[in-house]
């Protein structure tokens, strides 16, 4: 087991990566209050691990409770929210009871958001299970549900006590999901970290084949490296926003298509190649940079392309984005790799036709 350190002060948390976590008990007792827990997970997780995780919490004296939610990004929702706070209430769940979530980044979010919100808050544990959970949506706070409109646009920070990533669970992770999670590896490499993203060129097929050394060092490089940017700036206020490359153009794919058509990794990869393209437009990215960045993540069996929305729709959509201010779209992009900026100078029309050149129909 290796542990990282999310430094925040007295709110500092670690990040326990290695494999067979879920049997130890002992690693989640002291972040507990009091010894009751309540594990939620989905219809999927549930049967593989739900079990194994109670066992073991309840092998160390706490009393465990237990909600299944379904599976999918589209019911990360209000009435999804609800079935949570309705179990809490029915099971008298205190303001000093743990919520401990177990499951990808769908039960991440909603799970961190119903302990931001019942009783105005209790701890948390992120139990991830997925790769893109392990290396970003468990770590840094961020908690929230979907609207319509847009994505993850109701929500809170609320930090956990404690990021338990047992590798083991990879095992059983689909191929597209394993993909999908790889497109947000990536983008820690080429927002901030280039020999990381040479490590990526060079070991791609390791961590395609599930090797567990190759799995461990890509989960722990990408947790380092947002545990970095989280520490320094924790609000999303400055630095934390160049986390978000792609994601105003995925997000937007995301709520275009309708939640759960494309996986959040792979809407992501479709709009870091929009992102680079842009950047490319601009003068920034060299055009041989942007093929090797594509061949990435075409080896990586990610689109590179976005689905047939319209420019205008795209647009639309991305207006909505948290990181429009005072009106102006503000887009991370990329200088080189290993460098991004937040920007909103980018022209409109090199905007509408970077998603143009980067359409299924281009």
């Amino acid at each position: 087991m290796k542990t990282l350190t999310v430094a925040l002060g007295e709110r500092s948390y670690p990040i326990h990566v290695g494999r067979g976590l879920l049997d130890r008990g002992e690693l989640l007792l002291p972040f507990l209050t009091q010894p009751r827990a309540v594990i939620v997970s989905n219809s999927t997780v549930a049967p593989l691990y739900l079990a194994r995780l109670a066992d073991a919490l309840r092998g160390v004296g706490v009393e465990v409770a237990e909600i299944v939610l379904p599976d999918g990004e589209q019911f990360k929702d209000w009435q999804t929210l609800n079935t949570i706070f309705d179990a809490l209430l029915q099971r008298r769940s205190e303001r000093s009871t743990t919520l401990v979530a177990l499951g990808g980044g769908v039960v991440g979010d909603i799970t961190g958001f119903a302990a931001a919100c019942f009783q105005r808050g209790m701890p948390l544990i992120q139990v991830p299970t997925t790769l893109l959970a392990q290396v970003d949506s468990s770590v840094g706070g961020k908690t929230a549900i979907n609207h319509p409109l847009g994505k993850n646009m109701i929500g809170a920070f609320h930090q956990p006590k404690l990021v338990l990533a047992d590798t083991d669970t990879l095992r059983t992770l689909p191929d597209r999901e394993l993909h999908a999670g790889l497109s947000e590896v990536i983008k820690y490499g080429l927002i901030r970290d280039l020999p990381f993203f040479e490590w990526l060129e060079e070991n791609l097929e390791s961590l395609l084949s599930r090797e567990s050394p190759a799995l461990a060092e890509a989960i722990c490089r990408s947790c380092e490296n947002k545990a970095e940017v989280v520490a320094a700036d924790e609000r999303e206020s400055g630095e934390r926003a160049l986390l978000n490359l792609g994601h105003t153009f995925g997000h937007a794919i995301e709520t275009g298509v309708g939640y759960g058509e494309w996986l959040h990794g792979e809407a992501i990869a479709a709009g870091t190649m929009m992102a680079a393209q842009l950047s490319a437009q601009l003068g920034w990215l060299a055009s041989a940079d942007v093929d090797r960045v594509e061949r990435l993540l075409r080896r990586a069996s990610l689109p590179v392309r976005g689905p047939t929305l319209d420019v205008e729709r795209y647009l639309e959509l991305m207006y909505n984005d948290k990181k429009v201010q005072g009106g102006h779209l503000r887009l991370v992009l990329l200088q080189r790799i290993g460098q991004a900026v937040l920007t909103d100078a980018a022209p409109l029309p090199e905007v509408r036709r970077a998603i143009a050149g980067r359409s299924v129909n281009a």
